[in-house]
Parts: C-alpha cells; sequence; structure tokens
C-alpha cells in the first residue's frame, strides 16, 4: 500500500516536468559549489599563500566570488521551484484524498472512527508534507554532497580517505539498529493520538449527554488515560529518536580524530601537504556532516514512512458502490419500484434481508412496519442505493440501481432519518444547500410544511441563526423538522422517511403524518416506522419480520388477518399522551393484555392504572443499571430504548432493542433483586412507570391482586 502511494506521489511530480528539471539543475549547481569551495583552501594555501603569489590569489578570489553567485542565484531558483512543486503535489495529495473518502460508501465509515480519519489528514499528512517540503530535498542534496564530496576526497588523499570511509559505518550502524523499535515506538504514538481525538470527538459531540447524566467524571478518566499514553509513547518515541540522533554525532567526532592523527602523519612523511590537509579537513566537515544529517534524517523518515502506510491504507479502500463505466440515467417521472428476490447482509455472517420481494407504484404511499431489527430500515436503504444487495435486484424504472448514475438517483429522491445531521452554518444555508434557484417564499413555504417557519422566526437571528455542532445546538424535533423542510425543498419524486417522527411531540408528529396526506399523489413516499397509527391511511403496508416480508396489505386487511400486525397494533394501543408530550395515562383494558395481568379483574387493573407515573427521558439517559436495586415497573409509551448486558470477556453488550408499547422491570414489583441489565434511551422517550411500595398499598386491599401477579411472574421465572 505504501509503494503504490508513493508511485502515486511520484506520478504528481512528473507532472510538473519543468518544475523538476530547474530544481534539480539548481540543486547540483548548489551542491557543486558546496563541494569545491573547500578544495579552493588548496590552492590558496600551496599556490598563493606559501609562495605569495598576488596574481593567483586574485584569480581564485574572483572565480570564487563569481561561482557564489551564480551559487545564490540557482539557491533563489531552486527555493521558488521546490516551493510551487511541493504546494501543487500536497494539494492534489489533500484533494484525492478528500476525494477517495466522499466515494466511499457506508462500510467503510463503519470500520473507521471520525478521530482515525482526522488524525491521517492532520498528523499523518502533516509528516507527509515535510517530507515532499523539507525531507525529500534535503535527503537528496546531503546524498548528492557525500558521493561528490567522497570523489574529491579521493582525488587529495585516497588512503586517508579509504581510512575515513571505513570508519562512516559508525555514522549508520547505531540508527540502522534502533530503526525497528523506533517504527514501533512511533506507530504506538500514532495510534494513541486516534484513540484520544475519538474521545475528543465523543465528548464534544456528545456534551449534553455527558453533562446531563454527569459522566464528567467518567470521561475525565478516559482521557487521563489516554493522555498518559501519549506521555509514555511519547517519551519513548523522543528517548529512540535523541538516541539516534546522537549516536552519529559521537561518531563523527570519533571519525574526527582518526582524520586528525592520520593527516598529521602523512604530513610529517611528506605524503601531504600543509594546503592539501586544509582542503581535505574542511571538505570531511561537510562530508561528515553530510552522512550525520543523512543518520538523523532517519527518525524523519521512519515517521513518514508509518503515515505514507498509513494514508496508502486508506488510499487503498475502493469504495464498495462504484459508479458504473456507462450509468444510465434514471428521468422524470418515476413510473415503478421493485425489490425482487432482494438478500442483503451488513457482514457475511448474517442477513439483514432474506428473498425480500415488493412493488410499489408511483405517487402511492407505503409503509414498512415491524419489530426492531426486523430489516425495515435496511429496504430503506437499498433503495437510495447506500448498499447493493447480496442478491436479487433493486430498480426504479425497472433499471438495476446498480448501473443508474447517482447524481440522477439523488435529483430524484430524497431520504430523511432519524438520525438527521445538521451542517455547521445557518439554518438558511442548511435549507438551501446548492439550491440556487430556489427563492426566498419556497424556503419559507417548506418550513411551514414541516412546522419550524414559527420556531425559526421566534430566534433573535431567524433563517440567520448559526448551527453548532452538527445541530446538537437544537432539540431533537426541531433538528428533525428542518431535515423534513430541507428534502422537501430539493422537490423529490421519491420520498423516503427512515422513523421520521420518532423525536417529536404528537401535535408536531399528527402535523408531519398530515403533511405526508398531502404529499400523496404528487409524491411516492415510502415510511419506516414502528408507530402504526402514522400508517393507517397508507395505500399499502408491508410488515418484515427477521429480514422476511410476513405481510402485506392495508390496515384494515392486515388486522383481520391477526397476525404479526394485529399483534403490533393491540401493544402499541391503549395509551393517552398529552399534547405537549409530558403527561401519559394506561388505560385498564391495555394492562389486561399484560401476561403477569390477564384474568384480573377489570376494577382491579383500572385502580392500577392510576397509580402510573410520567416519565420522559432523553436521548442517551440510563433508566437503570445492571446490578443495583430494582422497585419500579415501566412501560413504554413511546420510545425507544436498548438493552445491555455485560459479557464475561467481551464488556457491554447490546442484547435487545424495546419501543412502543414494551415493558420491562415487572420482576420489582414482588422483589428487592438487582437489576439484570441496564436499560438506556435511544431517542426522547415517555414512560409510565409504578412503584413497587405504591404497588404493595394497592395489593393491601386486593391481595386476590398480589396473588396473581406472583403466580404468573412465578411460571416465568
Amino acid at each position: 500500500m505504501k509503494s503504490n502511494f508513493v508511485r502515486t506521489m511520484l506520478k504528481h511530480f512528473a507532472s510538473y516536468k519543468l518544475l523538476c528539471v530547474v530544481f534539480v539543475i539548481s540543486l547540483l549547481v548548489e551542491v557543486a559549489y558546496a563541494v569545491a569551495a573547500p578544495l579552493s583552501l588548496k590552492y590558496l594555501v600551496d599556490e598563493a599563500f606559501l609562495p605569495k603569489d598576488f596574481q593567483v590569489f586574485v584569480l581564485i578570489l574572483v572565480i570564487l566570488l563569481g561561482g557564489g553567485f551564480i551559487n545564490i542565484c540557482a539557491g533563489l531558483c531552486g527555493d521558488y521551484s521546490l516551493g510551487r512543486l511541493s504546494g501543487e503535489v500536497i494539494q492534489k495529495l489533500r484533494t484525492e484524498l478528500f476525494l477517495h473518502l466522499q466515494k466511499q460508501s457506508f462500510s467503510f465509515y463503519r470500520r473507521y472512527r471520525v478521530g482515525d480519519l482526522v488524525t491521517r489528514f492532520a498528523a499523518d499528512m502533516g509528516a507527509i508534507e515535510r517530507v515532499i517540503r523539507v525531507s525529500s530535498p534535503f535527503f537528496l542534496k546531503e546524498t548528492l554532497s557525500l558521493l561528490l564530496g567522497l570523489a574529491m576526497l579521493f582525488s587529495i588523499e585516497w588512503k586517508l580517505t579509504l581510512a575515513v570511509l571505513l570508519g562512516s559505518i559508525l555514522l549508520f550502524a547505531g540508527p540502522k539498529l534502533l530503526q525497528k523499535r523506533a517504527e514501533t515506538a512511533n506507530t504506538s504514538y500514532k495510534e494513541a493520538q486516534e484513540r484520544f481525538s475519538n474521545t475528543i470527538d465523543e465528548m464534544v459531540k456528545g456534551h449534553k449527554t455527558i453533562k446531563g447524566l454527569h459522566q464528567q467524571q467518567r470521561f475525565e478518566q478516559r482521557a487521563r488515560m489516554h493522555i498518559r499514553e501519549l506521555l509514555s509513547f511519547g517519551f519513548h518515541l523522543h528517548f529512540i529518536t535523541s538516541l539516534m540522533e546522537r549516536l552519529p554525532l559521537t561518531a563523527l567526532l570519533i571519525l574526527n580524530g582518526i582524520m586528525m592523527g592520520l593527516g598529521g602523519y602523512f604530513i610529517f612523511h611528506d605524503e601531504m601537504t600543509i594546503g592539501g590537509f586544509m582542503a581535505f579537513f574542511t571538505l570531511f566537515m561537510g562530508v561528515g556532516q553530510a552522512g550525520s544529517n543523512l543518520s538523523l534524517l532517519l527518525p524523519n523518515l521512519i515517521d513518514s514512512s508509518i503515515s505514507f502506510r498509513r494514508i496508502g491504507e486508506i488510499a487503498a479502500q475502493e469504495p464498495a458502490l462504484k459508479e458504473p463505466d456507462n450509468p444510465v440515467e434514471l428521468s422524470s417521472p418515476i413510473t415503478s419500484i421493485r425489490m425482487d428476490q432482494v438478500t442483503f447482509g451488513y457482514t457475511d455472517e448474517t442477513d439483514q434481508l432474506r428473498e425480500v420481494s415488493l412493488s410499489i407504484a408511483a405517487g402511492s404511499y407505503v409503509a414498512f412496519v415491524g419489530p426492531s431489527g426486523s430489516g425495515k430500515s435496511t429496504a430503506l436503504q437499498l433503495l437510495s442505493r447506500f448498499y447493493d444487495p447480496g442478491h436479487g435486484t433493486v430498480a426504479i424504472n425497472g433499471a438495476d440501481l446498480r448501473g443508474v448514475s447517482e447524481a440522477s438517483l439523488r435529483k430524484l429522491s430524497a431520504m430523511v432519518t432519524q438520525e438527521s445531521f445538521l451542517f455547521n452554518t445557518t439554518i438558511r444555508d442548511n435549507l438551501l444547500l446548492d439550491g440556487a434557484d430556489v427563492t426566498e417564499e419556497k424556503m419559507v413555504e417548506a418550513a411551514k410544511q414541516a412546522s419550524i417557519h414559527q420556531i425559526i422566526i421566534s430566534w433573535p437571528e431567524g433563517y440567520d441563526t448559526p448551527v453548532h455542532h452538527e445541530g446538537g445546538s437544537l432539540s431533537g424535533g426541531e433538528r428533525q423538522r428542518l431535515s423534513i423542510a430541507r428534502a422537501l425543498l430539493r422537490k423529490p419524486e421519491l420520498l423516503l422517511l427512515d422513523e421520521v417522527t420518532s423525536a417529536l411531540d404528537p401535535v408536531t408528529e399528527a402535523e408531519i403524518n398530515g403533511l405526508i396526506q398531502q404529499l400523496r399523489g404528487d409524491k411516492t413516499i415510502i415510511s419506516v416506522t414502528h408507530r402504526l397509527d402514522a400508517v393507517v391511511n397508507a395505500d399499502h403496508i408491508y410488515v418484515f419480520k427477521e429480514g422476511r416480508i410476513v405481510e402485506d396489505g392495508t390496515h384494515s386487511e392486515l388486522l383481520k388477518h391477526s397476525g404479526l400486525y394485529h399483534q403490533l397494533w393491540e401493544k402499541q394501543h391503549g395509551f393517552h399522551l398529552s399534547n405537549d408530550g409530558l403527561h401519559a395515562t394506561v388505560d385498564g383494558e391495555r394492562l389486561a393484555r399484560l401476561p403477569f395481568f390477564k384474568g384480573i379483574a377489570p376494577s382491579m387493573l383500572h385502580d392500577v392504572a392510576a397509580l402510573f407515573s410520567t416519565e420522559t427521558l432523553k436521548e442517551g439517559e440510563t433508566v437503570m443499571h445492571e446490578g443495583e436495586e430494582g422497585n419500579k415497573f415501566y412501560i413504554i409509551v413511546r420510545g425507544k430504548f436498548e438493552i445491555l448486558k455485560r459479557l464475561p470477556g467481551e464488556g457491554e453488550m447490546r442484547v435487545a432493542v424495546l419501543q412502543d408499547g414494551d415493558y420491562f422491570g415487572e420482576i420489582a414489583l414482588l422483589r428487592n433483586i438487582p437489576r439484570t441489565a441496564t436499560v438506556k434511551s435511544l431517542s426522547h422517550s415517555v414512560l409510565l412507570s409504578i412503584r413497587r411500595e405504591v404497588f404493595h398499598r394497592l395489593t393491601g386491599a386486593y391481595p386476590q391482586l398480589l396473588h396473581a401477579l406472583e403466580q404468573t411472574l412465578l411460571q416465568r421465572l
């Protein structure tokens, strides 16, 4: 991967042949002058100073000054050409890496975290920039100086040069022995930087949740651990780097001693002139410095080699979804949407969809429903071509999406997900994006349709209000409505909605559902939702379970079947939520459908229903922790929760997801035992809860209620 990336970089250099030629010629002139200048000492001493020949002195001085002027001009040309050349190449490398990341599919971003990629753009690309601008030119210059200098030293006194050359092995032996350790230390330090960057990214994005759950200390501990890692790895890297730099200097001192001793011996035995020795000594110092510099460059080159490898690793990643060579352009209008025998899995081990086939008519309103993890959202992502099926075909207007131009697909469709993302710019820019032809009136109309206009104009800066932290400065409902308005402004023929009302209060949810009813016929709408009230008026409903479509039809048809849809409908009904979403109640009839309340008299269940209290939770809040004392029973009125368990050797793992109508913690009504799992909210949620102490006061009046509950729970245990 590294060699491929280096070849790519050399190709970029080859694109600027003139600049490369100017730089190389300038470098040769500089090196030639630097090597030849010390030789003038031999002639100055032996031919001018000792014989006291003034004419020879003037001639040598003129040659030196003239060569110096040419050397300065060559240096200026070299600096200019190197600045332009390196700047252009670095710009191309950064641009190509950025565009390469944009082409990547979702699987790539599941593999690499934000900190991993940011570190490569910052630290690794910075290391490569230093190599291109500084290290590589310096390496080339010092190598030429070393080779030409050695040739000149051999011409002055070959025996002394040979002795010094043998001793120069010490210059490179030490760094070579430490190279592997330096590479390991450098890799460890960069990986520690990645981990620290990921922690900072998580802290900045989740700062509200962290403060709300009082998790500052936990993140502080994580940060301190990463900072200690950086200190430890950084010290180790610094020590090895310093050792690699110091060993060549020590070797150079030893070589100086060898050179002066042998040089003195040759002078005393008339095998070398004083001028020759002075020239040799001066030239040797230059050659020795060049050799020392080359060995000192080694840590920097090791650092850059690791960076080349890490960026080469990213550059080698081919997009899972490639633009076809001769793409089909989807044209308006959309007349049909089909999935034929589609099987798909995010990994090779499991399939999220199994032999799914469906057909959607233009202008219809279709819903995908089913339990959490049933594959409904995955099917929607395939329709938007965020993934390609492993088997089968996803087609629009009869064209397989694998052969369709991505630009034409995005032009005709828009997707709004429950993870609404906003850009760090103004509300206006978030809505308009690249829509240069969108007028102010159209923007306001879309905002009104999404029920966000009145909120926007109530802010001091209105539509020019800045958005911070990818929308973290706004509520979940505000972000969701802005995402819907943004999608409507693009006027798509196909509107894909993934749990778009999950973060909305009941009033706004009703308004958005009303908007969907207004849009049907004008657009083809496919909505994924777990809330069945929203799909009562859908033209067709597909019910997913374990990756398959197990039922389909209209709302009334599915209720008559008494299948999975009917079960989900029964589970979600019997609750009443206030318009502001802050108060909820449950009917006694709904409690009767819970297995541990079956057979209990309606009058008793009516009294039980009155004991429930409403609790609201924000996204990321924890309801209970595994191992803590349990004294409450919960029913989910609205929202989504993940169930986490600590597994030996694997840490905390998600084992289930609960949604509207599900319940947990029922054993706490009877026994004071530790919670068996952690329950955390995945969205803004509303719960009904009842405390054991309150429930026991009721069972004091109705002992038969306690007996029935005990019998039911004992059977389950």
